[in-house]
């Protein structure tokens, strides 16, 4: 008996989900405006209503805008959502850190960070890319490979999940918990600058989330030509994740300071503009055991910085599974910041929050891995062939 399958009786795909405006800057959500067909002359003005109601008062539906016409609302129901991506896991720490894993798209993850009592009241740490390329070498994330850039939405919707988490909305100048952002997560910030720097002007916007610049930080491993020019797109404070005085050493635990080496570094934290004892340059230091925490490194630290405003906080390293450093003793880390304290510079020690469930600085990893074009269409494959099995 001759046997033919049908294949127009296959079922049909599941629908597209549709798109999200949550933490679309204000030129995004004018451009969607225009998309959908609203009068050139007023699509600037719907949008900036889309933003105070999705940025000020954080609302997740539609029917939510009250001065909104009812007509409009229903076209935007129609055509968009307002929720956040998926949390695939949330942890609080013993010390009330809180760790978000969220899911941007399928095999798409990154980690987040909310560390109380941090600033002026607490901090969020925000990652900008999923994975990195940058292997530091006393840093978990640089075990995880590069899997993509995080789009300006995604990096603003992790702000968004922490204030919904926090209840901290509507927009409050008051009695804040989150003021403060640091792009500290996982990834390289300047190698996504484009995203960030637009992440940064929805995060400081003052009639949506309104997080003032100057509560801003971007951390960089050392991407020296592309240092000022964060500067002069952001206005954010600087961070640079030092961790070594010397080229030889730095080579090792920063290879990127084999393509910038400190002179460079430090030649382009120069020009970085509007430097002063008000706006100094965060020293990011992580104290290894036996590898970078003598006291002549605190010497040479304190050369180094020589001519520029700065605070260097030393942290005490994070370990992970596999680490191949211990942390410096105590004692050492006081002996260390002493030094640098007696040149006049802060040197706080920076106390280890969230080790607990992973969420200290340098401990940020998912479990995202890049997959290849072929990986991906033999993977959808075996997916469609399942689904004839069921």
């Amino acid at each position: 008996m001759k046997i033919e399958l049908d294949l127009s009786r296959r079922p049909n795909a599941a629908p597209a989900a549709l798109p999200s405006l949550a933490g679309l800057s204000l030129p995004a959500l004018k451009a969607e405006m225009e998309a959908m067909g609203v009068d050139p002359k007023k699509s600037g003005m719907r949008a900036k209503q889309l933003r105070r109601w999705i940025h000020h008062f954080g609302t997740q539906d539609f029917a939510d805008m009250t001065d909104v016409a009812k007509e409009l609302r229903a076209q935007l129901a129609e055509r968009y959502i307002l929720t956040r991506p998926e949390i695939a896991d949330h942890q609080v720490s013993r010390d009330g850190t809180q760790k978000w894993l969220t899911r941007f798209g399928p095999g798409i993850e990154g980690e987040s960070v909310f560390i109380p009592d941090v600033g002026k009241a607490g901090a969020l740490c925000v990652s900008s890319q999923v994975g990195c390329t940058l292997n530091c070498t006393f840093c978990h994330t640089g075990t995880q490979k590069l899997v993509r850039n995080l789009t300006a939405q995604e990096i603003v919707a992790q702000v968004l999940i922490a204030r919904d988490e926090l209840g901290e909305w509507p927009t409050s100048t008051e009695n804040r918990r989150l003021t403060n952002i640091v792009f500290m997560g996982m990834g390289e910030p300047l190698y996504n600058l484009d995203n960030v720097a637009e992440a940064i002007d929805t995060i400081s916007d003052g009639d949506g989330i309104a997080i003032g610049r100057r509560r801003i930080t971007v951390s960089t491993a050392g991407v020296a030509p592309k240092i000022p020019e964060l500067g002069h797109r952001t206005s954010a404070a600087l961070a640079i994740s030092l961790h070594a005085t010397h080229d030889d050493l730095r080579n090792e635990i920063v290879p990127i300071n084999r393509k910038y080496d400190l002179q460079t570094l430090f030649d382009a934290i120069r020009a970085y503009p509007d430097l002063s004892n008000s706006k100094r340059v965060t020293f990011e230091y992580v104290m290894l055991k036996g590898v970078n925490d003598s006291l002549a490194e605190a010497r040479d630290l304190v050369r180094l910085l020589k001519g520029v405003p700065a605070k260097i906080n030393l942290i005490p390293f994070n370990p992970w599974p596999g680490a191949p450093y211990e942390c410096s003793d105590w004692e050492t880390i006081e002996a260390f910041a002493e030094v640098v304290n007696r040149a006049g510079y802060a040197s706080p020690i920076r106390t280890p929050r969230g080790r607990d469930i992973f969420a200290a600085c340098g401990q940020l990893r998912s479990e995202s891995v890049k997959k290849s074009a072929a990986e991906k269409r033999r993977e959808a494959l075996a997916a469609e062939a399942g689904g004839k099995a069921g």
